[in-house]
């Protein structure tokens, strides 16, 4: 019996969900899930009170689209490196560190403009350090969710993770905008320095279990060498990152200009300001709830398509100077596609990924999602700068509609495999223990093939070389033997006999059913034959005397 020729054991079916709010029903889950709403709360008020200032501080459209730019552009740079610590540091130890980060800026924020001491620079150098946090939060938040609840309650509690956003999206700007009209920044920034000291609080009662020691634990940049090499060799979440980046490149142009809308176009307030980002959180949650009822009439490509068309009318709209209270209706559906655009490309990233990998690969779309963010502002405000900002609008709103319909045609993956491992590889046979950094590994696989199957056989190992890549192998072929032409081997190549027994525990079921099918086309005597060859170290002999 070969690592590569077993069946996968069969797992139980899991039970049933107690429902949408069992999770609540967690004693730590509730904590934590108060904490961040409060926390969510706290930043929502500081973002609506420094995107109002800035406009104080410049009338240029290039520094309030700056602002937004700020706040994305670290968690693009950064996104990759925290999803590797959320993987591989204690999640507790490192989520207090960084939420003591937060506040730290929000204090600094206070003290700044309590004292009227701060410029543009100065609120955009402390947005970017907020975006650093952010950044390192993110994946590791978001990785945290299956060690509160259990696995039957897990899509239920991440839906209420993004119900729980969304209330603070619906209160925060609007309390902050009032807040910053009423008493000032520097309330408000105080405010947000006190949610943080509430996240902090119920991390700290927490009791996370230690995590198990492990030789086969992964180090720094072995880990993040992998999570590359993942999201370099699956196709499926290239779909889902080439739709994700044009998307939000486009859509972007709303939130870069949203404070000039209020400001120039609509004639409003910082409490109208407010106000128009509480209706984009109001009209998440009315997309969230709906969502359910959506799904039933559309799929995943449906869903997106009618988002991007929502959002491009909600752009055309604003960019035509609507009375206020027509721009507060037109933010609600704005909220409403927003949140079901953000929800179908989050659930299908989450739908394709291993748990292994999670973390690393959901911050290759943090990374992607950011980026196109910082990216389509920093344009956007630019266009605006130049042509004015009803015109960036309404540009941006075509182009949505536009590459929303081209790339309906580009459909993204179902996200029903079974990525559960398998468990089905035994350990490899060895004369005395390797020593896990010893490397690189060749694995070899013969088959016997005849010739009349073999286009058949090659097209099932082309699309299991993806799953060898994505599991950690750095280089992957299909050879034949010359005297033999039934003879075939299939070879990949892994850094170190770590990594390759890393595999061993990374292979998913649907792995398994597809390696069974290349294995269905074996014609030799028992299963195909699995070799193991490590790299030695060779030195040139000595000359001769002389």
């Amino acid at each position: 019996m070969t690592e590569e020729a077993d069946t996968a054991a069969v797992a139980p079916p899991p039970g049933r969900a107690a429902g949408s709010f069992a999770p609540l029903r967690r004693p730590v889950f509730a904590v934590l899930w108060v904490a961040t709403v409060l926390g969510n709360t706290g930043t929502f008020m500081r973002d609506v009170a420094s995107s109002w200032l800035v406009t104080d501080l410049s009338a240029s459209p290039a520094a309030v689209a700056m602002i937004q730019a700020a706040g994305s552009l670290p968690i693009f740079l950064l996104a990759i490196p925290a999803g590797v610590l959320s993987d591989i540091v204690d999640r507790r130890r490192f989520l207090i560190v960084v939420q003591s980060l937060l506040a730290m800026v929000s204090a600094t924020l206070v003290v700044l403009s309590a004292w009227g001491m701060l410029t543009v620079g100065s609120l955009l150098a402390l947005t970017f350090v907020g975006g650093i946090g952010a950044a390192l939060m993110g994946p590791t938040w978001q990785s945290i969710v299956p060690e509160l609840v259990p696995r039957t309650d897990l899509k239920s509690a991440v839906a209420l993770n993004s119900l729980g956003v969304n209330i603070a999206r619906s209160i925060g700007p609007a309390a902050g905008g009032l807040l910053l009209a009423s008493f000032g920044a520097a309330v408000t920034y105080g405010v947000d320095v006190a949610s943080y000291g509430v996240v902090i609080a119920a991390l700290f009662w927490w009791r996370r279990a230690p995590d198990a020691d492990d030789v086969l634990s992964e180090h720094f940049f072995g880990a993040f060498r992998a999570g590359l090499r993942y999201a370099r060799a699956s196709r499926q979440l290239h779909v889902v990152l080439f739709r994700a980046a044009i998307f939000f490149a486009f859509s972007s142009a709303v939130w870069a200009l949203l404070p000039l809308v209020a400001r120039t176009l609509l004639g409003g307030d910082a409490g109208f300001y407010g106000i128009l980002l509480g209706a984009v959180g109001a009209g998440a949650i009315l997309g969230a709830l709906v969502l359910p009822r959506l799904r039933r009439h559309l799929d995943t490509d449906g869903l997106l398509l009618a988002a991007a068309l929502v959002c491009a009318l909600a752009m055309a709209g604003l960019a035509c100077a609507p009375p206020k209270g027509l721009a507060v209706v037109i933010l609600l559906l704005l909220g409403a596609a927003w949140i079901v655009s953000l929800t179908t490309l989050n659930g299908t990233a989450q739908a394709i990924l291993p748990n292994w990998v999670r973390g690393r690969a959901l911050a290759v779309y943090l990374t992607v999602f950011n980026g196109a963010m910082a990216v389509g502002s920093l344009g956007w405000g630019l266009a605006a700068q130049q042509a004015g900002v009803a015109a960036a609008l309404s540009i941006a709103a075509g182009g949505l509609a536009v590459v929303g319909l081209l790339l309906h045609r580009i459909r993204l993956p179902s996200g029903e495999t079974d990525l559960m491992a398998s468990g089905h590889w035994p350990e490899p046979l060895t004369v005395e223990p390797v020593p896990h950094d010893r490397g690189p590994v060749l694995i070899l696989i013969e088959y016997r093939i005849r010739p009349a199957d073999r286009r058949d056989f090659l097209r099932v190992l082309d699309r299991l070389s993806e799953e060898r890549r994505r599991d950690g192998a750095y280089g992957w072929g299909v050879t034949e033997d010359a005297a033999d032409p039934e003879r075939l081997v299939e070879w990949f190549m892994v850094e170190s006999w770590a990594e390759h027994l890393r595999q061993h525990r990374r292979v998913s079921k649907a792995d398994a059913d597809l390696q069974r099918q290349a294995i269905a086309f074996h014609i030799g005597p028992g299963a195909p034959l699995a070799q193991h060859f490590l790299t030695l170290e060779t030195r040139r002999p000595a000359g001769p005397p002389g």
